[in-house]
């Protein structure tokens, strides 16, 4: 290769700063650029992951050293497809990582889903969160609230629910969000899985955390604690399951505690109708479920009627495609080998690759974001001859290009100054930080 290469990553969040961090770490001389449509780093970390996970929030201090590198330049407040479209990266850039991940709720196609009162559990994280997109209202009015899901989304939405306000001071929540959060009248949530306790998709500890609080009681079901064949052999191949089964089984069959709200857990639940009178939700009905002897499960015919006033689907996240990019919609991936997008035809795009979730779907914890990211560039450096044949490429010339268009982009330094007024806003609170929320007022302090 006779000169370095300069490459675009689409996506601010793990994957695409770990893409970044392999490419540097792997050709002395390359640089990069990560955009994101977000004025803020991080992605997920900072409007996906629930507040009250200090532990996985500390990730960013790891992703902080990343980008501190002299060699990745952080543009945020730039949207793929919107302020600079494809052939307009390959003027810049001799590559595009696309990582742009999943930030939308899966869809749940039962009757009844649409009705006022039922609601995305991403698009409730994302209000939480304090994404600067979402609406600073959220409508907490229900005294019994369903959620619907056997992952960590789902476990993350019941908790939030279920905590008083007052618990979550100490994170770094927005005032518009503790202020509604206090005003919620709810007493009961309601946590459905379709499946059996062996197979839930949450994390030993997101399980435990559900108990941490002192004002809230979790109760499983003990009727839907069953296993089959399936379900013992899941437990004998994996640690983390079989600890899981073993918390809910002490859960189910200890004495209960008088607190003032209560987290329900139900097992065999499959939900199959929204109920809603003059268009909101009045109930939840769900089908008893039966393993059927490998871990799968069918219906039983038997349904129940559940007392509920909101429902809060949690069912898994899903990528939405991007200009001029090819998009398995089934998936919500883009196509790929081995992290080249592949185009109709099946035939690398030359210069484009993909990682993280919009690669490979919604799926796996930070260390599978790592190895994902990993197979990518060894893919781009793989291609880095032919890559390089094109003339060079400016650093310069993108922010020429977004200040010709007055595009007010933000910068890792504007970061910084963003990073420092948070944690000043939670200094006198006692807080280790309090979120801004407005899209307006972040670029505003952290413009370049």
């Amino acid at each position: 290769m006779d000169r370095p290469l300069r490459v675009a990553v689409i996506g601010a969040g793990p994957a695409g700063i770990y893409a970044a961090d392999h490419l540097i770490k792997a050709d002395p001389d390359v640089t990069v650029d990560i955009l994101d449509k977000l004025p803020t780093p991080y992605g997920l970390i900072r409007y996906g992951v629930a507040p009250d996970h200090p532990r996985i929030k500390e990730i960013i201090n790891a992703l902080f050293r990343i980008l501190d590198n002299p060699r990745i330049r952080f543009i945020g407040n730039v949207a793929y497809g919107v302020d600079v479209k494809p052939e307009e990266l390959s003027r810049f850039y001799d590559a595009t990582i696309v990582s742009t991940g999943a930030e939308k709720d899966r869809a749940l196609d039962i009757p009844g889903i649409d009705l006022q009162g039922s609601f995305g559990g991403a698009d409730f994280a994302s209000w939480y969160n304090g994404h600067p997109d979402v609406s600073r209202d959220w409508p907490l009015e229900a005294t019994e609230v369903a959620v619907i899901g056997a992952g960590n989304v789902a476990v993350d939405v019941a908790r939030i629910l279920a905590k008083t306000a007052d618990e979550l001071l100490v994170t770094e929540i927005p005032d518009n969000v503790y202020q509604a959060l206090k005003a919620s009248p709810v007493t009961d949530v309601h946590l459905f899985s379709r499946r059996g306790p062996a197979q839930v998709k949450f994390t030993p500890q997101e399980l435990r955390e559900l108990d941490h609080s002192p004002n809230v009681e979790v109760i499983v079901h003990p009727e839907g604690i069953e296993f089959d064949e399936g379900s013992l052999e899941a437990m004998r191949q994996t640690r983390h399951v079989k600890m899981c089964v073993d918390i809910l089984q002490n859960w189910a069959v200890r004495d209960p505690r008088d607190r003032p709200r209560r987290l329900h857990l139900y097992f065999l639940q499959a939900p199959v109708e929204v109920l809603g009178e003059d268009g909101k939700v009045v109930g939840l009905r769900t089908e008893t479920q039966e393993l059927t002897g490998d871990g799968w499960v069918r219906g039983t015919g038997e349904f129940t009627d559940w007392n509920v006033q909101a429902v809060y689907r949690a069912v898994g996240y899903l990528s939405s495609a991007l200009p001029d990019l090819p998009f398995d919609t089934k998936t919500g991936t883009i196509p790929h080998a081995a992290g080249r997008v592949l185009d109709l035809d099946g035939e690398p795009i030359p210069g484009m690759y993909v990682a993280g979730w919009i690669k490979r779907g919604p799926v796996g914890l930070i260390g599978h974001t790592k190895g994902c990211s990993g197979e990518t560039v060894a893919s781009l450096l793989a291609d880095a001859d032919q890559l390089a044949k094109a003339p060079a490429h400016d650093p310069a010339e993108v922010i020429a290009y977004l200040e010709q268009r007055e595009l007010p982009y933000t910068t890792w330094e504007g970061w910084q100054k963003l990073d420092a007024h948070e944690i000043a806003l939670g200094e006198p609170l006692g807080r280790k930080r309090v979120k801004v929320v407005a899209r307006d007022e972040m670029t505003g302090i952290s413009k370049h």
